[in-house]
């Protein structure tokens, strides 16, 4: 219960933080919340991150219950038109650092990176995000890239694009980069993430990947080795990159499993944007593990690493890169228990709060979650805690409209059973945004 209290008051501190710097998170900074009003800067914040799937004038009800001078949903809309998004991206950032229960598996940290596109409500004056189609009305995108620690089940860092300027590899170099820990991590990626660039990142500071990378059959970078001539296989490679295009680097990167020319139209951020003839050739060495093994009769998986193969041999690395799978079922969680989904405005600035406001909630739910015990002794299978339920009364709790006693007894009594997988294949449905006119009530 103690532990219940100690993450609200450590998203209520994180809050506090950023209203104590108002200078910092305001349009006009001399001018806005300078004067006591219904809506403080405080009570706009935590009004947003309790936001739920429902319209604007009830969740308006729904926060301020009991309150006969209630705010209008006009007055909450301009209010929090006065705060910058940065506001709600720092709460995230600093609630996280400040909860976020460091867990190990085997003495690494197990960090998951991937992006979900999210649909939002149609707003053709945002060019960057709007998309049009041919015989097809238009729609918003946005792409969120996240890193989401495995271990702890929390978001750790996230970049927000516009989908006409999205890139993920920049996305991920900024997260690596902006990464501060000292204890060994491991970086896991999908096939999206192939790139040397990324490889590089995370190599400089001094960390280790583990990245999904397209097969023989494939335009990606397998295709430049000689490889062995076996269906599965674990060997390894030290590259010497280069950009200059030069007759003995021409002579070089013949030797494919040792040299590699980046080209002007690949991003390199380690090696001279720009040289003249006369300079000395550069070069970045890069060595990793390339493992092919099979998953299922006649279908390969192909992974590139850079840790040790004496401590992590092909069915360790197999195991890891599934736990990958983590990070998918959280975006689902995000989207439709969180509510990410369900959008409050058409403004890009608000759009931009509530995903962060989302992913703070998120990271509060599931802290809570993992600070009650649920007791399996009894019972054939093992169990987990309903998230929609822990969802629903955490966000009362942080509100104020219920005790730790009960979130307590309530988390403790919604459990699901864990079943074994069945192997289904996805099924790929087109989303849409969720429209201001169909919500609950």
């Amino acid at each position: 219960m103690n532990q219940i209290k100690g993450i609200k008051a450590a998203l209520n501190k994180s809050i506090k933080t950023v209203c104590q710097s108002p200078m910092d998170y305001c349009r006009n900074p001399k001018k806005d919340f300078t004067r006591r009003k219904k809506l403080p800067m405080d009570k706009v914040i935590k009004t947003v991150l309790g936001f739920r799937s429902k319209s604007l004038n009830n969740e308006m009800i729904d926060i301020f219950s009991g309150n006969t001078e209630m705010p209008s949903a006009s007055a909450l809309v301009q209010q929090r038109s006065k705060i910058l998004p940065t506001a709600f991206e720092d709460i995230f950032k600093e609630f996280t650092t400040l909860m976020n229960p460091i867990k190990l598996c085997d003495g690494y940290r197990l960090l998951a990176v991937d992006g979900s596109d999210i649909h939002t409500p149609t707003n053709p004056d945002d060019p960057d995000s709007c998309c049009q189609v041919k015989d097809h009305s238009p729609y918003n995108l946005y792409h969120l890239n996240a890193l989401y620690d495995l271990c702890s089940h929390t978001y750790l860092d996230a970049v927000v694009q516009k989908r006409k300027n999205w890139n993920e590899h920049r996305a991920l170099c900024n997260m690596v980069d902006r990464y501060d820990s000292s204890l060994p991590t491991i970086f896991i990626a999908d096939r999206g993430y192939e790139s040397y660039n990324s490889m590089a990142h995370i190599q400089q500071i001094g960390q280790f990947f583990l990245f999904r990378i397209k097969d023989v059959n494939s335009c990606g970078m397998l295709r430049g080795f000689d490889l062995p001539d076996e269906e599965e296989f674990d060997f390894s490679v030290s590259l010497a990159l280069t950009n200059k295009s030069s007759n003995l680097a021409k002579s070089l990167c013949k030797d494919r499993n040792h040299f590699r020319y980046i080209p002007p139209t690949s991003t390199f951020d380690f090696l001279p944007s720009k040289s003249r003839k006369a300079d000395p050739m550069s070069f970045f060495k890069l060595s990793f593990r390339i493992v092919r093994f099979e998953i299922v009769p006649d279908k390969h998986v192909v992974l590139a690493t850079n840790l040790p193969a004496d401590s992590f041999p092909t069915d360790k690395l197999k195991y890891l890169y599934s736990l990958r799978w983590e990070i998918e079922t959280s975006f689902r969680s995000l989207k439709y228990t969180i509510g990410l989904l369900y959008f409050h405005s058409k403004k890009p600035e608000h759009i931009i709060q509530e995903i962060f406001a989302k992913l703070t909630m998120y990271n509060y739910t599931e802290l809570i979650a993992a600070s009650i015990s649920i007791r399996n002794a009894a019972r054939k299978l093992i169990y987990r805690i309903n998230f929609s339920a822990a969802a629903n009364v955490c966000r009362k709790f942080f509100l104020g409209f219920c005790t730790p006693d009960f979130v307590e007894a309530v988390i403790q009594k919604n459990i699901l059973p864990i079943r074994s997988l069945k192997g289904k294949p996805r099924s790929l449905k087109s989303k849409c945004a969720v429209s201001f006119l169909y919500r609950v009530a």
